[in-house]
């Protein structure tokens, strides 16, 4: 069963009740999930940023589009419009497929793993994991990558808190780390 037929047989109902909501509208959802990363290093170094540019395109299956500089900054060498990081957002069943992978293979393969931050919401439901390397993906072999780079992970729900939040991403399994 694909987690978003488990969201709508199980997982809905039961979040219906828990919260208790009167409309099944009112249940909390993931809305897109935003993979980004970051190169400061891609200023200087152009295939850095196409190796990123592949190993996202990789592990999400969608387009990659990359992210430029607003405003020049000199302490970093950094003009305005150079390409400073890529990001990618999904939507829909590439993200359901995405969160599914991440919980079920990624999480796991991290090295003394013992759960995710609980505290890592913004205050409004959202839900945000930083990945320090790229490897936890089972689509990415190690032969084929130049450097370890980590990537950030930004999971949007429409739930109003962050309890509403954290108990939508535990019931699909996310793996919190009870502090």
């Amino acid at each position: 069963m694909s987690l978003k037929q488990r969201y709508r047989e199980t997982i809905q109902p039961k979040l219906l009740k828990d919260l208790s909501l009167s409309n099944i509208h009112e249940v909390p959802k993931v809305l897109k999930i935003t993979v980004n990363r970051g190169l400061g290093e891609a200023a200087q170094n152009a295939k850095s940023l196409e190796a990123s540019i592949t190993e996202l395109a990789t592990i999400t299956g969608q387009k990659v589009v990359v992210t430029r500089a607003k405003k020049a900054i000199a302490g970093f060498k950094i003009r305005q419009g150079m390409p400073i990081g890529c990001a990618v957002t999904l939507r829909g069943e590439r993200m359901y497929a995405f969160l599914e992978r991440l919980i079920n293979l990624a999480l796991p393969r991290i090295r003394d793993f013992r759960g995710v931050s609980p505290k890592s919401f913004d205050g409004r439901g959202n839900y945000t994991l930083g990945v320090r390397e790229q490897l936890i993906f089972p689509e990415v072999s190690f032969d084929k990558i130049d450097a370890i780079r980590g990537m950030d992970i930004t999971i949007v729900t429409s739930a109003r808190t962050d309890e509403e939040g954290q108990s939508l991403l535990r019931e699909m399994g996310m793996p919190f780390r009870s502090n």
